[in-house]
């Protein structure tokens, strides 16, 4: 696992690090959305750390808090990340933003899930790269929302990690729990480098099942088709010999619209719910995951929607 969580950034401008774990209740629907970042200006301004959580109760609006920004340092010690009062570091999760804070510890004993080639996340082969260290996480601790607690036991999730220049010109990301420790991961993008921005979205989609990683191949997945939408996306196509489809609604009273700055200065929004609902088809193989889906849609620039961050003032 060491690769796949060993901190990445080491003092070098236009660098974008990210860590974040998303975890849901399977019985209550509720959930908690935690990202912390380091930021590294491309113009070579000074590098700060900062973040937020979200949590989303299994009824009423989703309540998000922000904390940082503060000068960083490249991490060191055990801690891959720590800043402004939050960490990320083996089997823990601590944090406090505004009215919340959180004290939870994750397990996870199986492998890290590679949503990009291995390859290009060690040798930073691409513009931006994810992998997912724990992809079938449990948690269990405390939140604390406007001092009333809420238990957290055995709440169901990954944590992932995040290093490169930035982010993409338009991307989505989809993380489900299909049940008996299968797991799906995908990422598709359309970087927003010169020379790659005018083409399709390139989809990168991982399962594990029967605690086998599929596809093999480290290619992104060429023939999968994606539909963008801010309330409804989908990717269908073929991997190798198998017909995929893979559907996604982020109902709007579950998702927040979360602004932020990329090292480029480019603007970033970004459309999550730790509540979606994902239908996946594989093959003759089919599963329904009501309410307790992690997705995301995220655009740069005009193309950003208004920001909705769903706190209550």
């Amino acid at each position: 696992m060491r690769s796949a969580v060993a901190p990445r950034w080491r003092g070098a401008p236009g660098r974008l690090e990210v860590w974040y774990a998303t975890l849901s209740d399977p019985v209550s629907k509720a959930a908690l959305w935690v990202h912390c970042e380091t930021v590294a200006p491309t113009a070579g301004g000074a590098p700060y750390a900062h973040g937020w959580a979200t949590y989303f109760p299994a009824e009423g609006s989703p309540r998000t808090e922000r904390f940082g920004p503060e000068p960083v340092e490249p991490a060191s010690g055990v801690a891959w990340f720590k800043a402004a009062g939050a960490s990320v570091q083996p089997e823990k999760l601590v944090g406090r933003a505004g009215s919340l804070a959180w004290d939870l510890s994750w397990k996870d004993t199986g492998a890290p899930l590679w949503t990009f080639p291995r390859v290009a996340w060690e040798r930073e082969l691409l513009p931006g790269a994810q992998v997912v260290p724990a992809p079938t996480a449990d948690f269990t601790g405390s939140l604390t929302v406007d001092g009333a607690a809420v238990s957290i036991d055995r709440w169901r999730g990954n944590l992932a990690h995040i290093y490169g220049h930035g982010n993409a010109k338009r991307w989505a990301w989809i993380h489900a729990d299909l049940g008996d420790g299968d797991v799906l991961e995908a990422v598709t993008a359309v970087s927003h480098k010169p020379g790659l921005r005018r083409l399709a979205p390139l989809a990168f989609v991982r399962f594990r099942i029967d605690g086998k990683d599929w596809p093999t191949s480290p290619l992104p997945s060429l023939r999968m088709k994606t539909t963008l939408g801010l309330q409804h996306w989908q990717l269908e196509g073929r991997i190798g010999r198998r017909e995929v489809l893979i559907r996604v609604d982020q109902p709007p009273q579950r998702c927040v619209s979360l602004e932020y700055i990329d090292p480029d200065g480019g603007r970033c929004v970004c459309t999550n719910t730790e509540q979606a609902d994902i239908y996946v088809e594989l093959g003759d193989r089919q599963w329904s995951v009501q309410g307790t889906g992690h997705a995301e849609v995220g655009l740069r620039g005009d193309q950003a929607p208004p920001v909705n961050e769903r706190t209550p003032s």
